[in-house]
């Protein structure tokens, strides 16, 4: 006798159904996320990369040097690409490890623009746009904090320069170590057919952004309900735990993609929703910075050049002392980001204040190395 299923197992199938189609829409949404940002950062490229290695072979003092990293990082969107050019033009004698040092200092203030941007894409809820502004601009802060600590020290007794150079004694004679990021074997095929068709800056950039908001605004509705408590439950009591925890995603995450851009930036929304909070993004954003160097490494140890993996090691050296100083005294950049946030989503002018002073913020170093 034939048997039919009940209206319970329809109504099960039904919703089992729905959930399937919303985790695979959510996952193509994150795909696109990670696209845009990888074009974005392609569309920076392409209007500065050279320009940006001119720049660095412009430095002749450590503050031109600090304020050279910042503006070539803030051009291209790649700390990890400004250091391995440091490191080139390091390994050709065209740059003293000195004044390298300052380059890498700036490189890491300059790398957190595109985890702002993202947070703009809540700017039209108050509420959220103060949690993600703030949640994106600890990481800012902490780097700035750092380098202005850091940087009349390293002037004056050189220790990130001592530490790289004593560190590189046990990496001496490596070479020929590479690593793909998998997330750029997976986002690359699109990404290269779009910028093969799109082979100009301005457009691409358009597009990247576009792409940009639209994953985030439609991944936003899709996580809102019962799937944000989900993965509030998972954060918090499992990746985000303790600040070990989200130290050790932040730096294993960025060192597999290669790219704290992505790592960082993934973050934004889930602080805009409430699914973390600031204090436990400041660890993140801490091992992000540590997991960052891996890419420049990798490129000294291809060259099999001990200038050029000390100058490596002194990206990750000035990460570990600026952590070794700003986290047990991390109440202040947090304390500095929750004010950020607060200000920028007072009102839509001061939102727009706080994007004309992000442009600014590339445009006068830029003149002061010009005007000097």
């Amino acid at each position: 006798m034939a048997t039919f299923p009940s209206q319970e197992d329809t109504t099960d199938w039904a919703a089992f159904s729905r959930s399937l189609l919303k985790v695979l829409y959510f996952l193509a949404l994150l795909y696109l996320f990670f696209v845009s940002i990888e074009l974005l950062s392609s569309a920076f490229k392409m209007a500065g990369e050279g320009f940006a290695e001119r720049l660095i072979e412009m430095v002749t003092d450590p503050v031109k040097g600090l304020l050279l990293g910042f503006v070539a990082t803030g051009i291209i969107q790649s700390s990890s690409t400004t250091t391995t050019i440091v490191v080139g033009l390091v390994a050709g004698q065209q740059l003293d490890i000195g004044l390298a040092v300052p380059v890498i200092m700036g490189a890491n203030i300059g790398t957190t623009t595109t985890n702002t941007l993202v947070s703009m894409g809540h700017v039209t809820r108050p509420a959220e746009f103060e949690r993600a502004f703030a949640a994106s601009t600890v990481h800012d802060f902490f780097n700035v904090l750092a380098a202005l600590t850091i940087l009349p020290i390293e002037v004056l007794f050189h220790p990130v320069e001592r530490m790289a150079t004593w560190l590189e004694l046990g990496f001496e004679g490596a070479g020929g170590l590479d690593l793909a990021s998998p997330l750029k074997v997976v986002v690359k095929p699109l990404t290269e057919l779009v910028t093969d068709g799109i082979p100009y800056t301005i457009p691409l950039t358009i597009l990247a952004l576009a792409g940009l908001f639209f994953a985030l605004r439609q991944m936003m509705k899709v996580m809102r309900g019962a799937i944000l408590s989900r993965l509030e439950n998972l954060f918090s009591r499992v990746l985000f735990r303790n600040d070990a925890a989200s130290f050790g995603l932040g730096l294993v995450a960025t060192a597999s993609v290669q790219s704290s851009s992505a790592t960082t930036s993934l973050i934004v929304p889930l602080a805009g929703t409430g699914v973390l909070n600031i204090r436990q993004i400041f660890p993140y954003t801490l091992g992000a910075n540590v997991g960052t160097t891996v890419t420049a490494l990798l490129a000294s140890f291809s060259l099999a050049n001990s200038a050029a993996v000390t100058v490596a090691l002194a990206h990750l050296s000035f990460n570990l002392l600026g952590i070794a100083i700003y986290y047990p005294l991390k109440a202040i950049p947090i304390w500095l980001a929750t004010k950020a946030g607060q200000i920028a989503a007072r009102s839509r002018r001061n939102s727009v204040a706080v994007i004309a002073l992000y442009v600014a913020m590339i445009l006068l170093p830029l003149l002061y190395i010009f005007l000097s």
